[in-house]
């Protein structure tokens, strides 16, 4: 049947949306079943622990999360019948046994995150925010419940006023490796490789890039990826107790094992007992190799092909968590002797009728290529009106040091099933496609990333794609600016959507916290010497330019882009009379996770679009 783009009926409705996307928050292999972490949008997002036998580990009102570096992650993790949690309610440790009541690990104050127990020894990333100036450290938690009450406890292996991620202990219990970054830099800008013992003292640096994930293979050597040739490649490093050897590469591909280290939770490969390395490459979406001892490198089939986490290894099996092109987001256990093959939970076929799959195209812009993902409207109950063009939502995501992967999404069918097309862009600036892709953006942030998402606009609409006249761009948090930046250069957008976006530099600077601190001096330039650049790039500056309806979503408790950023633009759209909504949901914070604010947002979202592209949406 034809009729109007943007009306069509659709079975993906906000609630169904909200319901179809739990997070996945990490796996792991315990005994014979497989735990992992889920979030329960019903419950405000709360984060529990699952098991493959069926049964909740953590039950409510318990919430795995943690707010080391604001973004969290490695909130939880287990070993036997227990498990290791960061309480989102105080930050505390804490250890729950089967069937048990959890009880704390440590005091009240400090935050943590990227647990890891290994040989019976809890390792942390502990934040202290009540320092002056702030502190973090890598910790060892004793398991007997001692620090819960004397803070002194918690052995402090290396601290200071920069960053810390990933502690892993030898298999001797020897030494402890981790990465750590200084203050002034991101993660995926520098970052050290540093090897030290577990009851502190003197510490190796190994000179590296941009480390992640220190894994060790023996008591004698660890693999980690480094991106020092432009790709983040594994590296296999010899050692003599503390004393480091020369790094020697294990892959050399135009792929990345790694990408921006925002959350602490993060895994890119395992090594196995045998010593091969399971890894994730990487180059726009995702796929997993086996790179064994002697160099030789296979491919290991996986449902999964976007943002994948290698969580667990035990034995010849793998666990894996992520998204997909044809799936949904899930957990798989893999056998890499035999290929075989196991959903723990989530991982089902995607109805290709409904939610074909994306279509990676290639734009040329201003800067060089650029890349995105198409989905363009589908419906096996629905076509468009004859000599029609359907309106389309240009995604910008967040970061700006993150990507897309063409995934298998509900919340995109929710617009493409109605007839409303979607165009997902990396812009320069993304990871997944090398160093060089990456660095595009450093003191270029509202140049490069709004000419890209132009670009990618206009050549969907020059291929006869897109009606040109109903291209709206959507985007969160620093996907927000760009929304905000490109309506400022208009000609190209006939509406915006920012959820939680940036507005103004300056502002953001001042407000932001610890681990962004630094980050505007790359992508825009160092303060006060570049504070013309910050007052000329921001939105808000230039708000009187803006002249397309504008809607504003943002969550109350937002300590990464506070609600002043979305209010100051929305005051000067009100004053320049410009057609715009503006939301505050109480109690959310960056990123919505509750059901409620999930099925409003997506509701108003679709209401907005179809109001400014003169279409009656199917809600």
């Amino acid at each position: 049947m034809s009729s109007p783009f943007g009306s069509w009926s659709s079975p993906f409705t906000a609630a169904a949306v909200a319901g179809a996307s739990p997070r996945i928050d990490g796996a792991r292999f315990v005994g014979d079943e497989v735990w992992w972490g889920e979030s329960v949008p019903a419950e405000g997002g709360r984060v529990t622990v699952r098991s493959s036998t069926g049964a909740e580990i953590l039950p409510a009102p318990w919430n795995a999360r943690s707010r080391v570096h604001e973004y969290g992650g490695g909130a939880w993790t287990a070993e036997g019948d227990t498990l290791y949690f960061v309480s989102g309610a105080d930050q505390r440790v804490h250890r729950m046994d089967r069937g048990a009541e959890p009880q704390p690990l440590t005091a009240a104050g400090p935050s943590h995150g990227g647990l890891r127990v290994q040989g019976g020894r809890l390792f942390a990333v502990r934040e202290d925010l009540s320092a002056v100036p702030h502190r973090r450290a890598i910790v060892e938690i004793p398991l007997d419940g001692s620090a819960a009450d004397d803070p002194a406890a918690v052995r402090v292996i290396a601290e200071g006023p920069g960053f810390f991620a990933h502690p892993a202990l030898s298999p001797d219990g020897t030494r402890v490796a981790w990465v750590e970054w200084q203050a002034d830099s991101m993660p995926w800008e520098s970052a050290a490789l540093a090897i030290g013992s577990p009851t502190g003292g003197t510490v190796t640096h190994v000179p590296t890039s941009a480390a992640l994930q220190p894994e060790w293979a023996g008591d004698d050597a660890l693999v980690f990826a480094d991106d020092a040739t432009g790709r983040w490649q594994l590296q296999l490093l010899p050692l003599d107790g503390l004393r480091a050897g020369t790094p020697r590469a294990l892959t050399s591909s135009d792929a990345d094992t790694g990408y921006g280290l925002w959350v602490l939770g993060n895994r890119w490969f395992q090594v196995q007992e045998n010593g091969a390395v399971v890894a994730v490459r990487t180059n726009g979406r995702d796929a997993v190799q086996i790179v064994s001892p002697d160099g030789s490198v296979r491919p290991l089939a996986v449902p999964g092909d976007g943002h994948l986490s290698v969580d667990d290894v035990s034995g010849s099996r793998v666990l894996l968590s992520g998204d997909g092109s044809t799936v949904t987001s899930g957990v798989w256990s893999v056998d890499t002797d035999t290929g075989d093959v196991e959903t723990v939970t989530g991982g089902l076929p995607v109805d290709r009728d409904w939610m074909p799959g994306a279509q990676q195209l290639v734009v040329e812009g201003a800067h060089g290529p650029v890349h995105a993902f198409a989905y363009p409207p589908a419906s096996p109950e629905a076509t468009g009106v004859d000599g029609e063009l359907p309106p389309y939502v240009v995604l910008v995501h967040g970061g700006p040091t993150a990507h897309v992967t063409g995934a298998a999404s509900a919340s995109i069918a929710f617009f493409t099933s109605r007839g409303i097309g979607v165009l997902d862009v990396n812009y320069g600036g993304s990871t997944g496609y090398g160093r060089a892709y990456r660095d595009r953006l450093q003191g270029q942030w509202g140049v490069v990333d709004v000419d890209d998402v132009i670009a990618a606009a206009r050549g969907l609409a020059e291929a006869g794609l897109a009606d040109p006249a109903r291209i709206a761009i959507r985007g969160g948090s620093a996907g927000g600016w760009t929304v905000l930046s490109a309506l400022v250069r208009g000609g190209t957008f006939a509406a915006g959507i920012s959820r939680y976006g940036v507005a103004d530099l300056r502002m953001l600077a001042a407000e932001t916290h610890d681990f962004e601190a630094s980050y505007l001096d790359g992508l825009v330039g160092p303060l006060p010497a570049t504070e013309d650049v910050y007052i000329e790039r921001s939105p808000l500056t230039h708000a009187d330019r803006i002249d397309v309806p504008v809607l504003l979503l943002q969550g109350g408790e937002d300590r990464v882009v506070p609600p002043s950023q979305s209010e100051a633009i929305r005051d000067a759209l009100a004053a320049n009379g410009i057609d715009h909504e503006y939301v505050l949901y109480p109690g959310e914070g960056h990123g919505f996770r509750s059901a409620e604010t999930i099925v409003d947002a997506l509701e108003r979202e679709l209401a907005f679009l179809g109001r400014v592209f003169g279409f009656t949406p199917s809600l």
